[in-house]
């Protein structure tokens, strides 16, 4: 365990400073109050199109809102979203990865026929059609984008679940009389968890900028509640005059979006060590 623990790769500085910016999103999920003073729906009219100063790091919009306060108090909404198309990626496409994996070749011919199907559909499309279908909010939007993922969860699943089950000590487990449930739970699973959990935070910063993407297109939270998506689209019409409006919300959903990406990577070395 300590020779283990002295293998493990040391975080560099790009890896720290993400995980900096991680950790201040997830205080703002726990205590957005804390952090903004400003009331992020109502705006002060006397205050409409300030630019980027101390008392408004992000400047104000059209209706004199500080922007800082409305990303603040909108990550709650696009993490919960994002997180759902997440989870819902995780657990529909592990399924399908595992009986590919290990319930024999029909099985296998059956899941990766499938995944070729959504392959050929565009996840973006794929999300546009669901939210269609059910009218757009975050729930059909988080499942919308969680079923264009699932491809990717499948296809890790099954290679790394193949490459677990042909090592050595899993088939000595087979040979020495251990059924499939112990050996998917005690050998197979555990062993597959830490590339699993390295592609949900990398899955995760995609569904952040696939749900800030539509939300821009009006299919998220519906207005005033505050969305990262819904605040940059309230900038377009107004980068003449006021370009703080959609640069930097968008900017910084760019910085989280290349944390979570960093923090994925270092994941996957920790897990393969």
């Amino acid at each position: 365990m300590v020779h283990k623990l002295r293998s493990l790769p040391l975080p560099g500085g790009a890896t720290i400073l993400s995980a900096l910016l991680l950790l201040v999103v997830v205080a703002w999920l726990i205590a957005p109050g804390l952090f903004s003073g400003y009331d992020p729906i109502t705006g002060d009219s006397a205050e409409t199109f300030a630019p980027p100063s101390l008392a408004h790091p992000f400047g104000t919009d059209h209706l004199g809102r500080d922007l800082l306060s409305r990303m603040i108090h909108g990550a709650s909404q696009t993490a919960l979203t994002a997180g759902l198309a997440v989870l819902v990626g995780l657990v529909l496409g592990t399924l399908v990865g595992l009986a590919a994996s290990t319930l024999g070749p029909w099985a296998d011919a059956i899941g990766m026929r499938l995944i070729d199907a959504l392959i050929a559909l565009p996840s973006f499309m794929v999300a546009l059609f669901i939210v269609a279908l059910h009218g757009a909010g975050p729930i059909s939007l988080g499942i919308g984008v969680g079923i264009g993922s699932i491809v990717l969860f499948a296809r890790v699943t099954r290679a790394e679940v193949l490459r677990i089950r042909s090592l050595d000590y899993v088939e000595a487990s087979q040979l020495s009389g251990a059924g499939y449930w112990r050996v998917l739970g005690g050998h197979v699973l555990p062993n597959a968890a830490g590339s699993l959990l390295a592609l949900a935070v990398v899955d995760f910063g995609a569904a952040v900028l696939a749900v800030s993407a539509l939300g821009y297109l009006g299919f998220g939270t519906p207005p005033p509640t505050p969305e990262w998506g819904l605040i940059v689209a309230e900038g377009r019409n107004y980068l003449a005059n006021a370009p703080w409006m959609t640069s930097l919300p968008g900017l910084f959903i760019l910085a989280v979006v290349v944390a979570l990406g960093v923090v994925s990577r270092y994941i996957g070395k920790v897990a393969r060590v």
